[in-house]
């Protein structure tokens, strides 16, 4: 079995102040004795705006925030799942990534987030993420890690089931979900869907979350969970955004196998496609 940490924390407009928190959460994980760290989408900023996010976007090679994580990991020999934000291809927009950062401090997988946030609620937010961001355009298969395969998707992937069933499929252990839920769909949905995303692909899930206030426009829901895949919740942080926090728990495999094998999912793919 491994142990795993899911990070929480409030990101702001500052990539120093954000990086400032995450070696908090780095060195509560390595103290924790944590194998990997899992962080929140847009850990490297939220900007209060579309224009503003455009504006602050860098490359990973220019960013402090990425150099300073990857420098964390590599110093620490701790493996960080992050979400953050990278240049758009036409330079109006950016892209919505998460990359994995190895014990090495090298970026060894990056995923660009292909379902994109545009809601109105009634009473609640208004937000237009594609007017801001570049949309991805493919399913990234699991990569190999200590923990077992890892799969990464990005908070609004959460709402389609078929993209964490198709990463199943190609052999996830784990899939991820971090996050930046508002608060009235997070109060409504975020437990729901992720302990069905674990129960119907029989997989773990981490979901790292950003909570409380970023600005005067931003809200985040917290309760970054872990989730066995019987959909047991291991750990829930809560909406609490004093400081920086991190839970654990353990991936075990043995689990795992036990659930899948003894309530195996045999899809009717003769009766409808496979994705």
């Amino acid at each position: 079995m491994a142990l795993v940490a899911v990070g929480q924390l409030t990101s702001t407009a500052s990539m120093a102040h954000n990086l400032r928190q995450c070696q908090l959460l780095v060195g509560k994980a390595v103290k924790a004795g944590a194998k990997a760290l899992f962080l929140p989408e847009a850990t490297d900023y939220i900007g209060s705006s579309g224009e503003e996010t455009v504006h602050l976007v860098k490359s990973v090679h220019d960013s402090e925030f990425v150099q300073g994580l990857r420098e964390e990991a590599r110093r620490e020999k701790l493996p960080i799942h992050v979400g953050i934000h990278e240049p758009g291809l036409d330079g109006r927009k950016v892209k919505n990534t998460v990359v994995w950062i190895n014990e090495l401090g090298d970026i060894a997988h990056r995923y660009q987030k292909i379902h994109l946030f545009d809601v109105e609620i009634k009473d609640g937010p208004v937000l237009k993420e594609s007017n801001c961001v570049e949309r991805g355009t493919a399913i990234l298969p699991p990569f190999e890690t200590s923990l077992g395969k890892v799969a990464s998707t990005i908070c609004f992937d959460l709402r389609f089931p078929e993209i964490g069933i198709a990463l199943k499929r190609q052999g996830a252990d784990i899939i991820t979900y971090p996050s930046a839920f508002t608060v009235p769909t997070g109060k409504a949905h975020w437990e729901i869907l992720l302990r069905a995303r674990a129960i119907e692909t029989q997989s773990y899930v981490i979901a790292a979350a950003q909570v409380g206030r970023h600005n005067e426009k931003r809200v985040s829901y917290g309760h970054s969970m872990i989730i066995d895949p019987w959909g047991k919740v291991l750990a829930d942080l809560g909406d609490k955004s004093e400081e920086p926090e991190i839970a654990v728990a353990e991936i075990d495999h043995e689990l795992l196998q036990k659930v899948r094998r003894e309530m195996p999912l045999n899809r009717r793919t003769d009766v409808y496609p496979e994705v």
